[in-house]
């Protein structure tokens, strides 16, 4: 998720001491630990020799509140998905050090590399795939969320959640105080909207098991299947917030550019299906079609709070070993999308006029369109 984790760096812990934890918790030693990508400054991401089980992946957060957070939600949502079939295995907990034992998935490429490349039918299979993946994780442990609160709330220890997607709805309402960074001024009517928005992402109606953060990076292609390997995030929320991630798409990701129009259809076919074996009245497109555009809604609000920050600061590329939108480009982007959903059907007004009002006071910018995604583009 494209967050900033400044002052978490420093309160990651060091190899050796997470290598000591994990083995303790295990039960046996862990051998030759190499690390991998996706930790950084924010996690610890190791993949170690088990001398009983060839290798597995150690995974440790920070001494922070959000680190503890984080840790909570993919320790409480690895012994909920465990056998699912659909993540790595949970082998090992050690709660004072906040760190994970995880079964080993390889080191096969991910969603994004496959949108990132040259082949539109392998992006489309694992587009597809991807999609359906999402849906079926939800379907697989829609009995359990009374074992995941229980287990998340052990791993909190009384503590607060202070994760990014808690604080959805409070980004929702702060939307005029960040459109006002460029000048642009609230139409009448936008409060009440965006109470209406935060309300929406806040129920427990249609809510699903997520891993919250279902960003193209953040799962593996194996010979098995879609395996999702990203657990900070995750809970129950609204299957509309999933779901936005295939219309917009990736609503709080670095990897972004447009679908061709059919397989965005279906995509978010292929996730609706399986979403509506746990609501059934998600079939009913008076169901879906409101509730996706309040989902859209609040992202694109949601994501205005960063990433219009970043706007200012400079247009620069979201991800610099990447091929990737720049900042103004994306920004611009998220405003278009949520004016196209909103105006042709009337809804939330105030929210598409204050969409129309930062595309115009942005529009010095000159930021390109976004092109579609690498795999798709004419060659």
């Amino acid at each position: 998720m494209a967050e900033d984790f400044e002052q978490a760096a420093a309160a990651v812990p060091q190899a050796a001491e997470v290598v000591a934890a994990a083995a303790a918790a295990l039960g046996r030693p862990l051998l030759e630990p190499v690390e991998m990508p996706g930790g950084g400054d924010w996690s610890m991401v190791l993949r170690c020799q088990d001398p009983a089980d060839g290798t597995v992946i150690v995974k440790a957060y920070p001494a922070t509140s959000e680190g503890t957070s984080s840790f909570a939600a993919e320790a409480a949502a690895l012994e909920i998905a465990t056998g699912s079939g659909l993540t790595p295995g949970l082998l090992a907990v050690d709660e004072r050090s906040r760190t994970l034992v995880m079964s080993d998935l390889g080191s096969g490429g991910s969603l994004a590399d496959t949108l990132l490349a040259s082949s539109a039918a392998a992006a489309r299979a694992a587009l597809l795939a991807w999609a359906a993946a999402c849906g079926q994780l939800s379907v697989a442990a829609r009995a359990r969320r009374p074992a995941y609160e229980a287990a998340q709330a052990r791993y909190l220890a009384g503590r607060p959640d202070e994760r990014h997607g808690v604080g959805l709805p409070g980004r929702v309402l702060a939307a005029a105080a960040q459109a006002a960074k460029v000048g642009a001024s609230p139409p009448a009517g936008l409060d009440a909207e965006l109470a209406l928005i935060a309300a929406a992402v806040s129920t427990d109606r249609h809510a699903v098991f997520s891993p919250g953060d279902v960003c193209p990076d953040n799962n593996l292609l194996t010979s098995d299947g879609i395996r999702f390997i990203d657990f900070e995030e995750a809970g129950y929320h609204s299957a509309f917030l999933d779901a936005a991630y295939i219309r917009m798409p990736f609503s709080t990701c670095w990897c972004v550019f447009r679908f061709p129009a059919d397989l965005g259809a279906a995509a978010e076919d292929a996730y609706r299906a399986q979403a509506s074996l746990v609501w059934p009245d998600l079939a009913d497109d008076a169901v879906w079609e409101p509730g996706m555009r309040l989902a859209v809604a609040a992202w694109t609000l949601s994501s205005t709070s960063w990433l219009l920050r970043r706007s200012l600061s400079a247009d620069v590329p979201m991800n610099p070993d990447a091929e990737s939108p720049h900042t103004r480009q994306l920004m611009r982007y998220r405003w278009q999308v949520l004016a196209a959903e909103l105006e042709p059907v009337g809804e939330l007004p105030a929210v598409a006029k204050l969409m129309r009002f930062l595309l115009a006071a942005t529009n010095s910018w000159q930021a390109p369109e976004l092109p579609l995604y690498p795999a798709f583009r004419a060659r």
